[in-house]
């Protein structure tokens, strides 16, 4: 482990890069808290918002806690260990992820460029593309440069967000908070689906797990997790009670809400978040495979892929992602794929993490055995 690590990579930067690779398809745009969420009410959907990252900080600190036993840092490595000759079967999983969660991304960009700026859909999705192609092509350390500076504009513009709604339908906001209904039964459901598709993010970005010095290191960093990658779900959704139930209607409640504020300047300072929000989970996505093919082909003694190498399978897999948003549409991806993902995940990662890997990281380690006498 390296000697130098501070404690914004010991306990933070796990964090942030869980929000990172989660805000694209968790609620960049607000379309996933409509879809996941608005069904329950106010305090229905806080309700679940809270459940979902309550397991996203469980499962993090297992999968951190393990990873760091197994010095495993990639997916493929996390999972032989996990699933034995089953790693394949998440694998697949994953792949079946990345094609999907990317196509929602690329269907948001377009979705802001054409609603921010007149562009034609693809235009948005054609510059996420060489966005993420440029951010993924040099390594780790650029990834978690753009994981820690990208974090701090989000959470800034997030809380401006809120700021700002509250000075121009904060009345409102109360108003749909006092007259909401209790809780419907929906709300688990909405909190274990939304949680579950998500939480593949914690073996996503194992990569920087590489900085943790101890197993508490590991815990602490996976707790805290939870919360930085929630907070500003919760400002977003506080906001859209302004306007419930119609909001969940809205393919993009992010830009609905933002005509509501008329704050000159604010829009388009917010669909750039938007943006970068896409840009840092497509990239964390694609860094995990690049790193996957990485490491196989360090255990066979060939050089690691180089940028042009990690280029050209990005541009391979963000072609074929880009082509399926572009067939399917941003409400149809959401609302049927990441429902099929959550199931997929519960089967190929959450239910072996707490059980055989709860297990493994329990079961006391063997006592060494003592030397042959001669």
């Amino acid at each position: 482990m390296p000697s130098k690590s501070n404690w914004f990579q010991r306990f933070l930067l796990p964090g942030f890069a869980l929000k990172a690779v989660i805000i694209g398809g968790g609620y960049a745009t607000g379309r996933e808290l409509a879809e996941y969420f608005v069904p329950a009410g106010p305090w229905g959907g806080l309700a679940g918002m809270f459940l979902a990252m309550t397991i996203w900080s469980v499962v993090a600190a297992i999968t951190f806690a393990l990873a760091r036993q197994w010095h495993a840092y990639d997916y493929r490595s996390f999972f032989e260990r996990l699933l034995g000759p089953g790693w394949i079967a998440f694998e697949l999983a994953y792949l079946i992820f990345v094609i999907l969660i990317i196509a929602v991304f690329g269907a948001a960009a377009g979705e802001i460029g054409a609603a921010t700026f007149g562009w034609p859909p693809f235009a948005g999705s054609v510059l996420l593309a060489a966005a993420i192609l440029l951010a993924t092509a040099f390594g780790t350390a650029g990834v978690e440069r753009l994981f820690q500076y990208a974090s701090m504009l989000i959470y800034a513009v997030y809380a401006l967000f809120l700021v700002f709604a509250l000075a121009s339908f904060g009345d409102l906001i109360g108003q749909g908070f006092a007259n909401a209904p209790p809780p419907s039964g929906n709300w688990v459901a909405g909190g274990i689906t939304y949680a579950s598709y998500n939480i593949v993010g914690a073996a996503m970005i194992l990569p920087v797990l590489r900085h943790l010095t101890s197993q508490r290191d590991a815990v602490v960093a996976g707790l805290i997790a939870g919360p930085l990658s929630m907070l500003p779900a919760i400002l977003f959704f506080v906001a859209m009670m302004a306007f419930y139930p119609a909001i969940g209607a809205e393919t993009l409640p992010s830009d609905f809400l933002l005509r509501q504020m008329a704050v000159p300047g604010f829009h388009v300072l917010f669909q750039l978040m938007i943006f970068t929000a896409l840009l840092e989970s497509g990239v964390g996505a694609l860094h995990a495979i690049n790193e996957r093919i990485a490491a196989a082909m360090e255990a066979r003694a060939r050089p690691a892929p180089g940028p042009a190498a990690r280029s050209i399978i990005g541009a391979a897999i963000l072609a074929g992602c880009m082509l399926v948003a572009a067939r399917i549409g941003l409400i149809d991806l959401i609302a049927s794929g990441y429902r099929f993902l959550a199931w997929l995940f519960l089967a190929v990662y959450v239910v072996p993490l707490l059980t055989l890997g709860v297990w493994r990281l329990l079961r006391p380690a063997p006592l060494p055995q003592p030397e042959p006498v001669p």
